[in-house]
């Protein structure tokens, strides 16, 4: 079997966010808007990490590829000259033949791809931004509480 490291990579990133989450009682104070701005750096972090491996691939060298392990996996194993990858970009799953040609004593190589949608991607990719969004927009509201705070105490300080 084929393994692509995004889907893992996006997993891993979500199970720490998960983690974070969990990592507080339900019944949990937070003594400040500092406090909660911390938590959601540590749950928005490995979202938005998680959402970024699945929409931008990791660039890999034919070298790379061709001495993968998935390609190596392959039976009958491909040429020297063919590599093959398969590859997540956003909802797409990409697969790219690369043919590594010989032309008049120049090597070049032509590139080949076909992609298909796959629909739950782009259900996690929508759950990932509406979680994002929403604790941005959280994030925001604490911005500007703490700024009417600020403004609220310099109102109140004494004028010499």
């Amino acid at each position: 079997p084929w393994k692509i490291q995004q889907i893992q990579d996006a997993a891993n990133h979500l199970l720490l966010a998960s983690e974070a989450l969990e990592s507080i009682d339900d019944d949990h104070k937070f003594k400040s808007a500092k406090d909660v701005n911390d938590f959601l750096k540590r749950v928005m972090g490995p979202l938005l990490r998680s959402r970024a491996s699945l929409v931008n691939p990791k660039k890999r060298t034919l070298e790379e590829l061709l001495a993968s392990k998935n390609s190596k996996s392959l039976s009958p194993p491909l040429s020297r000259e063919v590599a093959v990858s398969f590859y997540l970009q956003s909802w797409k799953l990409v697969f790219a033949v690369y043919h590594m040609v010989t032309d008049k004593g120049v090597a070049r190589f032509d590139r080949y791809q076909a992609d298909c949608t796959i629909p739950w991607i782009n259900d996690v990719l929508l759950l990932l931004t509406v979680a994002l969004q929403t604790g941005q927009q959280l994030k925001d509201k604490l911005d500007i509480l703490a700024q009417y705070k600020q403004e609220i105490n310099m109102n109140r300080s004494p004028r010499i």
